[in-house]
C-alpha cells in the first residue's frame, strides 16, 4: 500500500509523524512525505522519502508573526490557526500535495492536524485519510470545528465533519485527554531506539539531572531566548546537574555557565528522559508527552498556543507544577514568568523531595504504554483502506 504523509513546518509538527512513517515502512508499505522546504534537512537526515512544498510568502509570514507576541490568547489562536495554518500554509502546501497524489496515487493519506491541504486533497479524491494529534484532542477538535471551519467549508461543504470523523491518532492517555473524536486510536512509540547514555558532561557529579528546554519555536523569539537564559541563571546555583537545549537559533557557546551546566543545540529526548529527574519546559506537546511517557515529572512555564492547556492537565494529574497560568499574550506570559524565578526553584525542590510527582508521572507512563503498539496501529489503519 502507498501511504502519503504531510506536515507543516516545525519540528513539533513533523516529529510525531516519524515513528508512524517508520512503522509503515517497516511493515512493507511504500511511504512518501510532503513537507515545506524548511524541513528538508531533517527529512534528509532521517532518510525519509519526501517531496517539498513552497513556504508561505515571506512578507505575509513576517507580518503575521510580528503581531503574534502581543495578542491575547484567543486572538493569537485565531491568527495562528486560521490565518497561518488554514490559509497561508494550506495554500503553500496545496500544489505539492496535489501533485504527489496525482503522480504517486496513494491509497492512504496521514497528516498532522495542522496540515489541511492533504485533508482537502484526500477528501476531494476520495482517498482514505487519518490525522495525527500534536496537541490534546479537545483542543484540536475545538480548532477544527470553530476556528478553521469557515476555511474548510469554503473548500468543500461538509469537509469539517468528514475530517472530524476520520481516524484520530494520539499518544495522549485517556485520563489526561478524553477525546471527542468518534474514532480515536491511542498508541505508544514502542519501536524507537533504546536510549544512549549522555556524554560525560558532569565528571564525578551524580546530582539529579534537570532538563531545561523551550523547544524550537519559542527560542526563535527574543522573549523566549531571554526567558531561557533567566531560568538557567536562576537555577544553576542549585545542587543539581542541568542540561539545556537551545534549538538552532541560539549558540551554546554564548552561554556563560557554571560547571554543573551543559548547553547543547539539540539532544535526542529519548536519551535525556532516561536520565532526567525533572523536565522544565513551556508545555509543548512533544516534550510534555515524551517526559510523561518516560515517567518524568515536569515544571511547566506556559507561553502560548496549547501550552497552558497541557500545563493545567499535567498539574491536575499531579505529575508536575505550573509556574504562570499562560493566560495572557506570549509577551506578557514571558514577563510574568520572569518575575517568578523563586517559584521555579521551589518547584524543583518540591519535585525532587516529594515522590508523589514521580509516582503520578509513572502512573501516566503506564497508561501511555497501554496504547496500541505501532504494529497494531498500522494494521488497524491499513484494514480500513
Amino acid at each position: 500500500m502507498r501511504v502519503l504523509f504531510s506536515s507543516t513546518a516545525g519540528q513539533g509538527h513533523l516529529q510525531p509523524l516519524i515513528p508512524l512513517i517508520r512503522a509503515f515502512e517497516g511493515h512493507g508499505h511504500e511511504v512518501l512525505t510532503v513537507a515545506p522546504l524548511s524541513l528538508a534537512e531533517t527529512l534528509n537526515a532521517e532518510a525519509i522519502n519526501f517531496r517539498l512544498s513552497e513556504e508561505p510568502p515571506r512578507a505575509e509570514s513576517d507580518r503575521l508573526w510580528s503581531l503574534f507576541p502581543t495578542l491575547a490568547r484567543r486572538e493569537a489562536s485565531q491568527l495562528v490557526e486560521r490565518a497561518w495554518f488554514a490559509q497561508l500554509c494550506l495554500n503553500a502546501m496545496l500544489p505539492a500535495v496535489q501533485n504527489a497524489v496525482d503522480e504517486w496515487s496513494p491509497e492512504l493519506v496521514i497528516r498532522e492536524t495542522c496540515e489541511y491541504a492533504a485533508a482537502a486533497v484526500a477528501d476531494r479524491m476520495r482517498i482514505h485519510h487519518a490525522q495525527v494529534g500534536i496537541s490534546t484532542a479537545a483542543t484540536e477538535a475545538s480548532v477544527l470545528r470553530e476556528l478553521v471551519k469557515p476555511e474548510m467549508e469554503n473548500l468543500s461543504v461538509g469537509l469539517t465533519r468528514r475530517i472530524f470523523e476520520s481516524p484520530y491518532l494520539t499518544k495522549f492517555p485517556i485520563s489526561l485527554d478524553p477525546s471527542p473524536y468518534p474514532t480515536t486510536l491511542r498508541y505508544r512509540d514502542d519501536e524507537g531506539r533504546d536510549p544512549h547514555s549522555l556524554g560525560d558532561w558532569w565528571p564525578g557529579n551524580k546530582s539529579p539531572l534537570v532538563y531545561l528546554t523551550f523547544g524550537t519555536l519559542a527560542t526563535e523569539t527574543e522573549d523566549g531566548q531571554e526567558l531561557l537564559r533567566k531560568v538557567l541563571a536562576s537555577i544553576q546555583g542549585l545542587d543539581i546537574r542541568i542540561l539545556v537545549t537551545t534549538g538552532s537559533t541560539m549558540d551554546p557557546e554564548d552561554f556563560d555557565v557554571t560547571h554543573n551546566v551543559r548547553v547543547e543545540s539539540w539532544v535526542a529526548q529519548v536519551d535525556v528522559f532516561a536520565e532526567a529527574s525533572v523536565v522544565i519546559c513551556h508545555g509543548g506537546s512533544g516534550t510534555t508527552i515524551g517526559a510523561l511517557a518516560a515517567g518524568v515529572p515536569l515544571i511547566l512555564l506556559p507561553l502560548f498556543a496549547d501550552q497552558p492547556t497541557n500545563a493545567a492537565l499535567v498539574q491536575k494529574a499531579g505529575a508536575g507544577i505550573v509556574v504562570g497560568d499562560g493566560g495572557g499574550s506570549a509577551e506578557l506570559n514571558s514577563k510574568n514568568i520572569e518575575e517568578q524565578m523563586t517559584s521555579v526553584r521551589s518547584a524543583i525542590d518540591q519535585i525532587l523531595t516529594n515522590s508523589k510527582y514521580r509516582a503520578a508521572a509513572i502512573s501516566l507512563a503506564k497508561e501511555i504504554d497501554g496504547g496500541n503498539s505501532l504494529t497494531n496501529l498500522v494494521n488497524r489503519i491499513a484494514a480500513t483502506v
